[in-house]
């Protein structure tokens, strides 16, 4: 679990449970403050997050589950949520209260879920969130009666905006009297019985609501059989457009700080502490934090189309091809998680109640482009593909991108069908999905999530990247060559490189990917990427460096100056499909119970990359002859 902290003595443990989508996790983090991730379809909160709130010495611990619909769980993260109420879970204890959120623009299904959590017999108070948008389509929902009839505290908010967040914090922490639900059911109650008796309450307390028109209106185009797929196309352009083009002035920027951090250290003599901040540090971290503002674009865009609820029409508009390889709608949510990282999406398949849809999406997910190959594509692409615009509008650069992800994802769809078809053959589960109403982002949200993946890249190049970098320079610099002292500076570079413990290896294990093309730098920055895939762009730069004096020019210059195009498709083909992330293996691990499926994912994504990388190396030689 996430924290924001550990208080000094035990606190009361309050559950914040709701249906999906209902605005559960923007409550819990107007109410605790901690940055989480929410967004307008089921499974985001794939596992539970605590933070307390604090005032005059008190403090409460709020627990945020992954959404529910019943006390029947249906799906892994449904089990765990249920678990933990239950008091199940191992090393946990039943919660002492509940905070029921439910969404007012659907209070009858909200009020179903009432009548379950009623059976826990817990106090609870109910927290009503879009409010605004009740009130905008006409509607009047009238607290005080349903808290009177329901018999426990009922708060309105809008959640976002922070408006009724007080009153629901100062009653957390006052411990004022909560009460159980007063419904009519025992707990094997037919749902069809829950839901009239909603129906009944839900009309009592909320007068005049209008139809969500415009959603209505809208949706009639996007979901669209053809011009809805029309729009997905445009929009998975755009997508792919913005992040080539819009974030190249930053990383200008960046290059051009590093650049003159570079050209500082020429007044430091030659040697050992020049080669070091030069080669170690600003080579290999340098190298890769250029590519922040594309990482930071990159979770803004979708965090965007998340949070205005176009995604999950986008789940509905795939349903039908997902169909077709033996996959359902809800899969797709986890699969478009792997494009920011395959760790939360494979948490995120919970949501998938088949365990053969399940785990198909789980061995597919590491087809999916994450975060991590960006600055390789970018990297790449920018040194080898010329920067010309088709119509004067239509990047080339950004078609071979967006070409990369359609690659992999269609390549996905393809083991999906194969392995629905063999190792995991079972029936399609049907896919039940409700479309939220289109909503303004909570910029707050969006700018929290760009910022915080932000952070996390620089984490991580301040620590897995530096080391790896730093111990890769070692290498380079050890054992001392000898060589003539009046070879010019660059070739006693050439020359160290090459005599050194990495030179060596990479001589060493480059005849195993000479058939791809790829030199002894590459397979050197290769091998060092499947702990991390970013490794690669910062062994690039330390090792191509002394190509060039690299005061006077960047990594981008470096490899357009030495790389083939033929060489550089090879390596990018190898990036789409080899599984190089250890600790993407490790949650496969665990969420999938056995080391064998790690063992078949990682088997087959090899094979795919080698053999197909040495297609697209031999094609385009031949093509370029």
């Amino acid at each position: 679990m996430a924290t924001t902290g550990t208080p000094e003595a035990p606190s009361p443990t309050i559950a914040v449970v709701g249906l999906p989508n209902s605005g559960k996790s923007t409550v819990f983090n107007a109410l605790t403050g901690l940055r989480q991730r929410t967004a307008n379809y089921p499974g985001v909160t794939v596992e539970p997050s605590i933070g307390w709130i604090h005032r005059d010495g008190r403090s409460v611990a709020l627990v945020d589950l992954p959404g529910v619909y019943s006390l029947t769980p249906r799906s892994e993260d449904e089990r765990l949520a249920i678990a933990f109420l239950r008091g199940q879970l191992p090393g946990t204890a039943p919660p002492d209260r509940l905070l029921l959120v439910i969404d007012g623009t659907q209070l009858e299904r909200g009020l179903v879920l009432v009548s379950w959590m009623a059976h826990l017999h817990l106090p609870t108070a109910l927290v009503i969130t879009m409010v605004d948008e009740l009130t905008a389509r006409g509607g009047v929902l009238e607290a005080e009666e349903l808290e009177r009839r329901l018999g426990i505290p009922v708060f309105t908010v809008v959640g976002r905006k922070g408006i009724g967040i007080a009153e629901v914090r100062r009653s957390a922490l006052a411990g004022e009297p909560w009460g159980i639900p007063l419904v009519p059911f025992s707990p094997d109650t037919p749902v069809e019985e829950r839901y009239r008796w909603a129906r009944e309450l839900a009309s009592c307390v909320v007068r005049f609501p209008k139809a969500d028109v415009v959603s209505e209106r809208i949706d009639r185009v996007v979901l669209h059989p053809v011009w809805g797929l029309l729009i997905f196309g445009v929009v998975m352009f755009a997508f792919f457009q913005a992040i080539f083009t819009v974030a190249q002035p930053a990383m200008g920027a960046l290059e051009a700080g590093i650049q003159w951090l570079q050209q500082q250290l020429e007044a430091i003599p030659p040697g050992i502490v020049r080669n070091f901040l030069a080669h170690g540090l600003l080579g290999g971290v340098g190298a890769v934090v250029v590519f922040l503002p594309q990482i930071m674009l990159l979770y803004f865009l979708l965090t965007v189309l998340e949070d205005t609820g176009y995604f999950a029409r986008a789940a509905f508009l795939i349903d039908r091809l997902f169909g077709l390889v033996g996959l359902q709608g809800r899969a797709f949510i986890p699969l478009l998680g792997g494009f920011a990282c395959a760790i939360p999406a494979l948490l995120s398949t919970r949501v998938i109640p088949s365990w053969q849809e399940r785990l198909t999406t789980m061995l597919i997910i590491p087809l999916m482009t994450c975060s991590a190959r960006l600055p390789v594509y970018t990297l790449l692409i920018a040194a080898t593909v010329p920067p010309v615009y088709i119509g004067g509008i239509v990047s080339v650069q950004a078609l071979v991108l967006g070409g990369l992800y359609l690659l992999g994802a269609g390549t996905g769809l393809v083991m999906a069908w194969l392995l629905r078809h063999t190792l995991l053959r079972g029936g399609r589960t049907p896919f039940v999905l409700e479309l939220p109403p289109y909503r303004i982002p909570a910029w707050r949200t969006v700018l929290g999530r760009a910022w915080s993946s932000g952070r996390a890249f620089v984490q991580s190049a301040g620590t897995t990247i530096l080391v790896l970098s730093l111990l890769l320079w070692a290498l380079t610099e050890l054992p001392p060559v000898a060589a003539p002292a009046e070879l010019p500076p660059l070739e006693l570079q050439r020359l160290q490189l090459e005599g050194s413990f990495a030179g060596q290896l990479g001589h060493l294990l480059q005849p195993l990917f000479a058939p791809l093309g790829f030199d002894w730098k590459i397979t050197l920055a290769l091998l060092g990427s499947f702990a991390a895939r970013e490794v690669f762009v910062s062994f690039m730069g330390q090792l191509y460096a002394v190509d060039v004096e690299a005061a006077e020019s960047t990594l981008r210059d470096i490899l357009a100056q030495s790389l083939p195009l033929p060489v550089a498709l090879s390596v990018l083909v190898f990036y789409v499909y080899a599984l190089q992330c250890i600790s993407t293996m490790a949650v496969l691990r665990r969420e999938s119970g056995s080391w064998r499926w790690v063992a078949l994912a990682f088997a087959y994504t090899f094979t795919l990359a080698y053999s197909l990388s040495f297609l697209v190396y031999h094609g385009a030689r031949w093509l370029l002859s």
